[in-house]
């Protein structure tokens, strides 16, 4: 069966709609600090208000414990939807209690509301499938239809994601349409040259990605702290910077894997190397094979990739036709150890194709660092989803909307 989309709804004017949205966005001291989650969720929001809907934006936030806890409460995030909706988004301090029922039945066609967040009810992520749908049964007792438009929690089964979807008619929104269209190019019908950058701390974090796209790419080019892992199976010390040193086989075994299939896996040949992890560490660019040369010694830290590697990862990502980037290539929120993600991003603005970030650390850094969205062909908002769909793996917030592979 294929995606069911908004169409199969039907008419919505005047039916009270439950949205589940990702709007887990980062806060700092209550205020919203990257509102990409928020703007991305507008698309499916405005197509309900606009066709008469009552809308019922529901989502997490943050990992509360199960608990009402006000530091991860989803108000601010009311506020900026109301601020880029042009008009007013209520809000309801609960989520299935006394003052969400309250806030619904004041719904009127066309406008918004937000409950609070989903993860204050244990149930929204209770391993015991009765519990979670039975909580799944309250949130569906507000609405005549649910839409589904959290790319970010597909990968997972929950009430709000997985049970919800079963108990209401129910659709994907725009969103996730999007991302799976895209997503479906990256592993399908990909144009060539097709490049994968992969950073991030841990390989381990991504071994289904790489098992899964060797087959599939010309060229992965690797970096951020996984890239100490290949360094060290490929003989070289790594000083104290980050290493899996259970994963050194593994990783052996997809360098041969690679020259076996012809594809090239690209390391850096330079390192920038700090005595400490701080933004005042002094630090110096080292050959990668070479990092213990440093004036640190064996206590030598491998914080980004070097200006070398950032011009050759540059060359190489503006030379594809399709390029996926998951995981920045250094400790980017130091500014002194930024320069290899933003060579990466920068590169990434001007291929002559398909470039899509992949969310997560990866959607953070080029905000932090001044990219606009449009700069890309596509930032993913769902990094552990986006990666999920790479490796093969089932996605059950999908399945029960009608998707298969």
């Amino acid at each position: 069966m294929a995606l069911r989309t908004l169409e199969s709804l039907g008419s919505l004017g005047g039916r009270r709609v439950l949205l589940r949205c990702d709007l887990n966005v980062p806060l700092k001291d209550g205020a919203i600090t990257d509102d990409g989650r928020v703007r991305a969720s507008l698309g499916t929001i405005n197509t309900l208000v606009n066709a008469g809907a009552r809308v019922i934006v529901v989502s997490h936030l943050g990992r509360p414990d199960g608990a009402p806890d006000a530091k991860y409460s989803l108000a601010p995030v009311a506020q900026r939807l109301s601020e880029l909706l042009g008009a007013p988004v209520a809000f309801a301090e609960d989520t299935v209690g006394e003052a969400a029922a309250s806030a619904v039945e004041k719904l009127t066609d066309g406008s918004v509301l937000v409950l609070e967040n989903l993860r204050f009810n244990p149930e929204e992520t209770s391993k015991d499938e009765a519990e979670r749908r039975s909580f799944a049964e309250k949130l569906a007792a507000f609405a005549d239809a649910f839409v589904s438009d959290g790319f970010g929690v597909v990968h997972r089964k929950q009430a709000s994601v997985y049970e919800l979807a079963s108990l209401l008619p129910s659709a994907a929104g725009s969103l996730i349409a999007s991302e799976l269209e895209v997503l479906d190019r990256l592993t399908e019908s990909p144009e060539r040259p097709y490049a994968v950058v992969l950073g991030g701390s841990k390989v381990s974090d991504k071994l289904g990605v790489i098992e899964h796209l060797l087959p599939r790419v010309d060229t992965l080019l690797i970096g951020g702290g996984m890239v100490f892992t290949f360094l060290a199976a490929q003989g070289h010390s790594v000083g104290k910077s980050l290493l899996e040193a259970d994963q050194l086989d593994t990783v052996r075994g997809y360098l041969d894997d690679a020259e076996k299939r012809g594809v090239r896996i690209v390391l850096p040949t330079d390192i920038v190397v700090a005595e400490k992890f701080g933004a005042d560490a002094e630090h110096v660019v080292q050959p990668a094979d070479a990092i213990e040369d440093s004036p640190f010694g064996a206590s030598g830290l491998g914080l980004d990739i070097g200006p070398e590697t950032g011009r050759a990862f540059a060359a190489e990502i503006r030379d594809a036709k399709t390029v996926f980037w998951n995981g920045p290539m250094g400790v980017f929120e130091l500014e002194a150890f930024a320069e290899g993600t933003r060579a990466v991003a920068q590169a990434l603005t001007e291929v002559d194709g398909l470039s899509v970030v992949g969310g997560g650390d990866s959607a953070a850094a080029v905000r932090a660092l001044g990219f606009a969205d449009d700069a890309f062909g596509h930032i993913s908002t769902g990094g552990g989803a986006s990666l999920e769909f790479l490796e093969g793996k089932r996605l059950p917030g999908l399945e029960v909307l009608g998707w298969q592979r």
